[in-house]
C-alpha cells in the first residue's frame, strides 16, 4: 500500500488534493477493490466532484453494499473444502485466454466455501488413452474449454474419455462439448472416424458439421457463427434441469460455428447420450449429459456459461461441477444443504430450488 507520506508527495506535485489520491495496490481478488475504494473515500469524492450527491438513493446503497459486504467476507473466510479442477485446453500458456473461466470457478468457489486448485494443461502431447487417464485421475473434476483449429484436438478426445470411463466429474464448453460427442461415437457406438467436419471433411461419421443453413451464407466473414445471447430449452427430468434451479428456458451466449449433425442424434441418443438442451425451435442440440447410473456429473455445453456467471450469481454448470467435485473427495458433502440443492443423487429432481 501507498503511505500516507507517499500520497502527500503526490498531492503536493501533481497539484490534486490529498482526499482523491488513493492506493490501489495489488489484492488477492479484484472483488475486494470496491470496499477499498468506499473505505478510501473515492465514492464521496467522486459524487462531489460531479454534484450528484443529492440523486444518491441512499437506502439502496446501503442494501447493496450489505450484500456486496457478505460477499467479500465469504470471499475471505477459511474454506471448508478443497478441490484439484483441470483445464485441459489447448491455450494453458495463455491464462488470460481462459478469464472468464478463472473466475467462474472463483465465484462458486466463494458460494460454496472451497479453495479450488486450478491447474492449466495443454493437451496438444496428450497421445494415449493411458495418458489421458494418468493426467486425468490427478483431479477432481475437469473442464475441456473451447478453442478452434485442430491442435490438441486429439488430446481432448482422449481426456474426456478418461473422465466419461473413470467417472471424474467432467464440464465441456464449446469445443468441449463437440469433442465428447465425437468420443461418444467413437467408443459407445463404434464410429472409429467420428469427427467434426471442421478437422475431417471427408470422415464417414460427421457427427459434428456445419448445418444446411450455414451453409448457405458460406464466404461471409463470420456469417456462419452462431453469436451472442440465444434461449435454450431444458428437457425436465435431467441433470441441467436440476442444476438450473428448474427452469425449462435458459438463456445463454454463443460463439460457434459447428453444430452436432442432426442426422446422428437419433443414434447417439439410442446409445444413452442425452442432449437435456436445445434450440427452442430448431433441431440444434446445445447441452447433452449422462445418466446418473452412468456417470455422476458429466455434462456439456455448446454455449459459453462462464460469460454468465457472476460474483453474485455464479453460473449453474460451474455450481454442479465443483459441487460433484466435493462430492467425489467428501461422499457425506451431497446430504449437507449445499449438497442437497447441487449434487445429484437420483436423475431429475421433482423439487427445483432456485439458488
Amino acid at each position: 500500500p501507498v503511505t500516507d507520506k507517499v500520497m502527500q508527495k503526490i498531492a503536493m506535485f501533481s497539484n490534486v488534493p490529498l482526499p482523491r489520491i488513493f492506493s490501489m495496490h495489488d489484492r488477492a481478488s479484484i472483488y475486494t477493490i470496491p470496499d477499498a475504494m468506499r473505505d478510501g473515500g473515492l465514492d464521496r469524492e467522486i459524487l462531489s466532484l460531479l454534484k450528484l450527491h443529492e440523486r444518491v438513493n441512499a437506502k439502496q446503497e446501503d442494501r447493496e453494499r450489505v450484500t456486496w459486504s457478505a460477499f467479500t467476507k465469504r470471499l475471505n473466510a477459511p474454506r471448508a473444502h478443497k478441490v484439484r479442477i483441470g483445464v485441459l485446453g489447448k491455450y494453458a500458456s495463455l491464462r488470460d485466454a481462459y478469464a472468464s473461466i478463472d473466475k467462474a470457478i472463483e465465484h462458486c468457489g466463494t458460494a460454496l466455501g472451497t479453495e479450488i486448485e486450478i491447474e492449466w494443461l495443454d493437451t496438444s502431447d496428450v497421445a494415449t488413452l493411458a495418458e489421458a487417464k494418468q493426467i486425468v485421475s490427478k483431479f477432481d473434476g475437469v473442464i475441456v474449454p473451447g478453442g478452434f483449429g485442430m491442435r490438441g484436438v486429439e488430446g481432448k478426445v482422449r481426456c474426456v474419455e478418461a473422465a466419461r470411463v473413470d467417472r471424474v466429474p467432467f464440464l465441456g464448453i464449446c469445443l468441449g462439448f463437440q469433442v465428447a460427442v465425437i468420443e461418444y461415437a467413437r467408443d459407445v457406438l463404434g464410429w472409429t472416424d467420428a469427427h467434426s467436419t471442421e478437422f475431417d471433411p471427408a470422415t464417414t461419421h460427421p457427427v459434428i458439421s456445419e448445418l444446411a443453413d450455414q451453409k448457405k451464407i458460406e464466404g461471409i466473414m463470420g456469417g456462419t457463427m452462431r453469436l451472442g445471447g440465444q434461449d435454450v430449452q431444458i428437457e425436465r427430468g435431467t441433470l441441467a434441469h436440476l442444476i438450473f434451479g428448474g427452469r425449462e428456458v435458459v438463456r445463454e451466449r454463443f460463439r460457434h460455428r459447428y453444430e452436432v449433425d442432426p442426422k446422428h442424434v437419433a443414434a447417439l441418443t439410442a446409445a444413452g447420450l442425452i442432449f437435456s438442451g436445445r434450440h427452442t425451435k430448431h433441431p440444434i442440440m446445445q447441452v447433452l449429459e449422462l445418466p446418473i447410473a452412468v456417470h455422476p456429473y458429466f455434462i456439456g455445453a455448446q454455449f459459453h456459461p462462464e460469460l454468465t456467471s457472476r460474483p453474485l450469481e455464479p453460473q449453474p454448470m460451474f455450481m454442479g461441477l465443483i459441487a460433484a467435485a466435493i462430492a467425489r473427495r467428501e461422499p457425506d458433502f451431497a446430504q449437507t444443504e449445499l449438497g442437497k440443492r447441487w449434487v445429484r443423487t437420483a436423475n431429475g429432481t421433482s423439487a427445483p430450488v432456485t439458488a
